[in-house]
């Protein structure tokens, strides 16, 4: 840092002792990297909104929570009549036992229907063999006894009466081809436990079963709605539920999530620049001075339309003792990416808009305009000066553009 003086008004003589000024400090704009932040404004949010409802048309038993109560997540906040919803339950839940019976004994008789056209198809098959084979007996005595007959062995009648009975035996084979395809038929329609009648017949009885079933958990379903949980960690903002009322379709609480809260902050034009995801935030309220915060951004949010100006940088706070409350108002550092080039020191400006600083050029003070690009508390990357340029270090000095300054 070099030290200069100043002696505004005084001529080319040495002006007096008693009016020299004190040394003016004055450094050299440097190229420099920085890792600058920005402070911005805004309020605190929950991290979410959940708004409970139930369509059961049950009258509140019992109510556990009211409005400002910390609750977890699980934690029962109100109970409705449940009475006539368990009778519908026990009811449909002993109607499902019965078709499950049926179901079963539907399996067993099909088991054994399965079971018996087989045997009558083995029955039928044995039974038209014999026919057969009393046919082909019937036949043979019936030739050797027209052989005796044509000897004279045997009567006449003998041989009438053989005749006769091999028609029977004829008889008796039609009778047994016929059911033997009968059989056959009744196994065929009977099919499989994959297909055919019987597969029907279970399909049928399981089709009753699921249904009844259905009913039955369609009802446990509702009967668990009659117990009102809350879905988060948070607090009850709302309340809109008494013993005895029906909750209807309205709105019955409100819970906001805040183990973690959002700082919604407010940014316009260069404020954006260099704010990237997962930035660090340092965070502050005027609700709590002695507390400090630490969060991270999470989103950069564009304005909803173009003819709203300003940005929404969201950021995550974790807040597990809930001691930032959504409403509040934040204050909150931004850091940035980092930028490099010439800086200067904040506390030269002369102006807090960051736009003007006094350089010393031949001897003589100079008010110069630049353009901040980035800082981070304590030097500003700027546009509108050159690197090496002798800057004023301290803009409170009062030093006006024109004074002639010189270097002790």
């Amino acid at each position: 840092m070099l030290i200069i003086s100043g002696s505004p008004g005084c001529s080319g003589n040495a002006a007096p002792a008693a009016q020299k000024q004190q040394p003016i400090p004055v450094v050299a704009a440097q190229r420099r990297t920085i890792d600058p932040s920005v402070v911005l404004s805004g309020i605190v949010a929950p991290l979410q909104n959940v708004a409970i409802t139930n369509t059961l048309t049950e009258p509140v038993a019992a109510l556990y929570v009211n409005e400002g109560d910390t609750v977890t997540k699980g934690e029962v906040l109100a109970r409705l009549s449940s009475r006539e919803l368990q009778a519908d339950l026990e009811a449909a839940r002993r109607t499902a036992a019965g078709a499950r019976a049926r179901l079963d004994e539907a399996q067993y008789q099909s088991a054994v229907n399965l079971e018996s056209g087989s045997d009558q198809v083995r029955s039928a098959t044995a039974a038209l063999e014999q026919a057969r084979a009393n046919l082909a007996l019937a036949q043979s005595t019936m030739a050797s006894d027209e052989k005796l007959l044509s000897q004279g062995y045997i009567a006449s009648l003998t041989v009438e009466q053989q005749r006769a009975q091999v028609i029977v035996a004829q008889q008796g084979v039609t009778s047994a081809q016929a059911a033997l395809s009968t059989a056959i038929e009744n196994e065929r329609a009977n099919g499989s436990p994959q297909q055919g009648l019987q597969a029907a017949t279970i399909d049928a009885a399981m089709a009753d079963y699921g249904s009844d079933v259905a009913q039955a958990d369609a009802l446990q379903v509702q009967l668990s709605h009659a117990t009102i949980v809350s879905p988060i960690d948070g607090i009850v903002v709302n309340r809109n539920l008494n013993v005895g009322e029906y909750p209807g379709t309205r709105q019955i609480f409100t819970l906001q999530e805040v183990a973690d809260v959002y700082a919604e902050l407010s940014a316009y034009g260069q404020q954006v620049g260099g704010i990237t995801r997962g930035a660090k935030v340092e965070l502050t309220s005027p609700v709590l001075p002695t507390r400090r915060f630490t969060g991270s951004v999470v989103g950069v949010l564009p304005p909803a339309t173009p003819q709203i100006p300003g940005f929404i940088i969201k950021v995550q706070v974790p807040n597990p003792a809930h001691a930032l409350l959504p409403g509040m108002s934040v204050s909150g550092r931004v850091a940035q990416d980092e930028v490099t080039g010439v800086a200067v020191p904040v506390a030269a400006y002369l102006d807090d808009t960051h736009q003007t600083l006094m350089v010393v050029r031949d001897g003589t003070a100079h008010v110069a305009q630049v353009q901040e690009i980035a800082d981070d508390g304590r030097y500003s990357v700027v546009t509108g000066i050159s690197e090496g340029e002798t800057v004023v270090a301290d803009g409170n000095l009062n030093l006006t553009d024109g004074q002639k300054v010189s270097v002790r």
